[in-house]
């Protein structure tokens, strides 16, 4: 029998909320078994940006990320979100370990091929080193990751971290009964955006579909909802999105996706 493993994504609006940020990690500490926390940085690489005058470029929503947007995804993902994160779970007795995907060459990457649009330094992934992530859950650490991934050739890489969630939760699918967990501001996908409660608590492949052609799920949720079902078709085996709330298991008000 295969021991469970919980990777968790925080979504960026958590992060930018002190305190939203403190009710997330205690209940992230709370989690039982092995875990890995992936997070990104919200907006708060644009505001660093801005402070610097460095003008940040934006298409459909996408960051272009050029050699300067680089260096302030890594001084705000890699230095100050994730040492933060990494400190205040070492203060609720978590052993957390910070990590980029150049670290132990975590996560290796390349970048974006132009298409229609140039990206920039965005990263594309191509493997997870899942070795290194066993070891580090054996001997009790933590990892928790920002999203910066790498080339193998000293470049350092813009990467989703939905996507980097999802990846790594495939990645330790052999090893692992591995259960991926989206948590951001809303309860769950809902059939009104207006109203929190209108949870879809189930979501199969026939389900998404109709969802898809109801425009129920739309917009940011399309690249979210793609992730989750990318995992469930790599032998991942649960995918579940929600708030907070959705760590405790006595919390039934949440999305959970199966095949």
């Amino acid at each position: 029998m295969k021991d469970k493993l919980s990777i968790v994504k925080i979504g960026g609006n958590v992060i930018e909320d002190e305190k939203a940020l403190d009710v997330f990690l205690t209940a992230f500490s709370k989690v039982e078994g092995l875990k890995i926390l992936v997070h990104g940085g919200g907006k708060l690489a644009t505001q660093l940006a801005t402070k610097l005058g460095i003008a940040s470029k934006l298409i459909d929503g996408r960051r272009i990320t050029d050699k300067d947007t680089v260096d302030i995804i890594t001084m705000v993902y890699g230095g100050l979100v994730n040492k933060k994160i990494v400190a205040q779970l070492q203060a609720k007795k978590i052993n957390a370990i910070g990590l980029s995907g150049a670290d132990g060459n975590s996560i290796q990457a390349h970048k974006r091929p132009i298409k229609d649009i140039d990206y920039g330094f965005v990263g594309d992934i191509d493997g997870v080193n899942s070795e290194l992530l066993k070891n580090l859950l054996s001997i009790n650490l933590t990892p928790i990751f920002c999203a910066i991934t790498h080339d193998s050739n000293g470049q350092l890489l813009n990467t989703n971290a939905d996507t980097i969630a999802s990846e790594i939760a495939i990645a330790m699918a052999s090893v692992f009964e591995t259960t991926l967990y989206y948590c951001f501001e809303k309860k769950g996908v809902l059939r009104d955006i207006n109203d929190d409660q209108s949870v879809v608590k189930h979501i199969n492949t026939a389900a998404y579909e109709t969802l898809l052609s109801e425009g129920i799920i739309a917009d940011g949720m399309l690249p979210k909802l793609h992730n989750c079902f990318h995992a469930l078709q790599n032998d991942v085996a649960k995918v579940c999105l929600g708030d907070v709330t959705m760590l405790d298991k006595n919390t039934e008000l949440f999305t959970t996706l199966t095949l």
